[in-house]
This record gives C-alpha cells, structure tokens and sequence, in this order.
C-alpha cells in the first residue's frame, strides 16, 4: 500500500511538472498543451530546461491551441517551434522565422535546432522562413507571434541594428485582428531603456511596452511565471550565478479587432488610384 502511494505521489508530481492530469485543465493548462511537452519526440536536452523555462504556464497564458496559425520569430533552438506544432496539430500550421541577420552574423548552432526541425517529416506543419528582420512576413494571417529571448537582440550589432519600430510594425501588420503577440526576455534594470542589451543582454520591460503600443498593439496581459526577485539585473544572462534564473518580463499583446494592416491600407489605396486613373 505505502508502495502503491508512493508510485501514486511520483506520477502526480511528474504531471504536474508537465502542467496536466490527464482529462482535466489543471491550474489553467489544457490536455493539449500537455501533451505536447509529454511528447516522446522532444529532445532530453530541451526537456531538462522544462523545469526552468515552465512551457505548460507559458502557452496557456499565450492562448495557442488547435488549429491556429503561429510564428516562432527567431525561432533559433526550435524549442518552442515543436510544441507549436504539436498543439496547433494538423490543421494549423507554424511558420518558424529566422532573420538573414541571425544566420550571417551567428554560429550555425544558434539556429540548428529550427534546421533540425525543417529537415524532420514528423514535424509537417511546420514552414522554416527566412528574410531580413524587418521584413517578417507570413503566408497568411496570424493568430499568434511569439518571440522568446530574442526582443533585447533587435538592438544589438549582429543584427544591424535592427530598426525596431519597422520589426514590430511588421509583427502587427502579420496578425489577423485579435491576434496576440507574446514577448518574454530578460529584465534589466528598471529605466535602463535599451543600455544592456548588448553587454548583458537584457532589456528594460517599458521599451518592449512602448515599441509594441507605438505600432498599434494594446498591452493584454503580463504574467509572472518567470519573475525571480532575486536578480539583480546587473550579471549577464550567461553568468553561472544567474544563467536559467535570470528574472523574465512576461507581456501579452493584442491587435485591436478593428486594426488594419499597413499592407492592407497600402493595398486600398492602390485599388482607389488604379480606379480614379480610369476615370481619367
């Protein structure tokens, strides 16, 4: 009996680490989600990161599920790419991004992963794009844009610069109206604006904010699944002391459901010269 408890207690600790018992949401985590970390596919070493990276929290608080269309922008490891594709299933489709910045300027390994993944008929769903940063385009409307510790890098050399107002105009103008853009990274000191991204590779919270609400998103939600008050913010996101720890700003955008596209503003205004030239 003691033994049967004991197996009992290690199989409900273990799933709830993976966010789910089967047949029920538990703490707001559906089946689906569950079951795409559960998969047997995933590699061990991204596995060992569940722990610190809490996926089932984090995808329940995004909203993705069956059927949708979503970007993994800058993708890199393809961490979240396949359980994306995983929860999005066969009738929705993933669009994993990686930016000719990105794959100039990095090692290979930064991006083999997503590589991996594009080679692998397992994951069908799954489209591997590449362009210029501030060119992210997608095939077709979004329900959801994510990017994972990657926002601060906008900022830095290897990737331009990227001018950062024309990426997030891009990220918005790539979702269908209601759609939700999904920002996490690294804390840095509160007023620091963008000072640490290229030293410490973090980045103050209220510019993402800023950047996002200038290009037409309103701020949804934030969630503190990742906080870790004991961060400093003054060690680099690699340091042995913080690497895994580091505190993480959780921010959940939204296209308003009236918003129109610039390429769609851009596409009526062509329609209406093309009809009043006839008239001429």
């Amino acid at each position: 009996m003691a033994r049967d408890i004991s197996r009992a207690g290690l199989l409900l600790a273990v799933l709830s680490l993976l966010g789910s018992i089967p047949g029920h949401a538990a703490d707001g985590i559906p089946d689906y989600i569950a079951s795409a970390i559960a998969d047997p596919a995933r590699p061990a070493q991204q596995v060992a990161r569940d722990v610190d990276r809490k996926p089932g929290a984090l995808l329940a608080f995004a909203g993705v599920k069956p059927g949708d269309r979503v970007a993994d922008f800058m993708s890199g490891g393809a961490y979240f790419t396949r359980l994306f594709s995983r929860i999005v299933g066969k009738t929705g489709h993933v669009y994993a991004f990686l930016p000719e910045e990105q794959l100039k300027n990095c090692a290979p390994e930064e991006t083999a992963g997503t590589r991996a993944v594009e080679r692998d008929g397992g994951y069908a769903n799954v489209s591997v794009l590449s362009g210029p940063v501030a060119r992210f385009r997608a095939p077709e409307p979004l329900d959801l844009v994510w990017t994972s510790l990657n926002f601060h890098d906008l900022y830095d050399s290897f990737m331009g610069p990227a001018d950062v107002g024309e990426v997030t105009q891009a990220l918005f103008d790539a979702l269908k109206p209601g759609g939700a853009l999904l920002v996490i990274d690294h804390a840095a000191q509160a007023g620091s604006e963008v000072r640490d991204t290229e030293t410490l590779h973090r980045i103050d919270p209220e510019v993402i904010i800023r950047r996002a609400q200038t290009a037409g998103f309103r701020l949804e939600a934030r969630s503190d699944v990742l906080r870790n008050p004991r961060d400093t913010h003054q060690l680099r996101v690699f340091d042995a002391a913080i690497r895994g720890q580091t505190d993480q700003v959780i921010l959940k955008f939204t296209k308003p459901l009236g918003a129109t596209s610039a390429a769609a503003c851009d596409a009526a205004r062509d329609r209406r010269l093309r009809t009043r030239h006839a008239w001429l």
